[in-house]
């Protein structure tokens, strides 16, 4: 259905607000995905604090390139949605789990990520990536790791000692 003009540049508007504020943004496909979903998709994104609309493709490609992103643009097969929020992880992470549960009803095809024009498969990996209490976990494991190691030994010693 065609849209009007003045619905156009409202669009437009709304897509170029998105791309100036947003740490990241996903591109994602959601073909076949049903209106309960969709809705349950949006209500739970919407809890997170992600953004989630549908724009024309002419639409967002025109945003993006007046946005000032670098890099090759993916390509935006079927009907696109656009992720977005002001954490740099969230959008994709948050797209991902959905993409392993509706098993293709919707998946990532590409995004933008740092300012810069992300394929599919970078941004699958930039979802991957576990949250910041996970990698503060893990890095005070890999500090504790050798002293643990070294008291474990020091006792030992101290055992055969006495």
């Amino acid at each position: 259905m065609a849209i009007s003009k003045e619905k156009k540049v409202e669009i437009l508007a709304k897509v170029k607000k998105i791309v100036g504020d947003s740490q990241s943004i996903v591109f994602i496909n959601f073909h076949a995905l049903p209106v309960v979903e969709s809705s349950m998709i949006r209500r739970t994104l919407r809890e997170k604090g992600v953004g989630y609309t549908i724009a024309k493709k002419s639409l967002t490609r025109k945003a993006l390139v007046e946005g000032g992103i670098t890099g090759d643009m993916p390509d935006m097969p079927g009907e696109m949605g656009i992720v977005y929020g002001a954490d740099l992880l969230d959008p994709a992470r948050e797209v991902y789990e959905f993409q392993k549960k509706f098993d293709k009803k919707i998946q990532i095809v590409g995004g933008v990520f740092e300012g810069r024009f992300m394929s599919q498969s970078e941004m699958v990996t930039v979802a991957q990536i576990p949250g910041m209490k996970t990698l503060q976990a893990q890095f005070v494991n890999l500090i504790n790791s050798p002293i643990q190691r070294l008291v474990i030994g020091l006792s030992q010693i101290a055992e055969k000692k006495s």
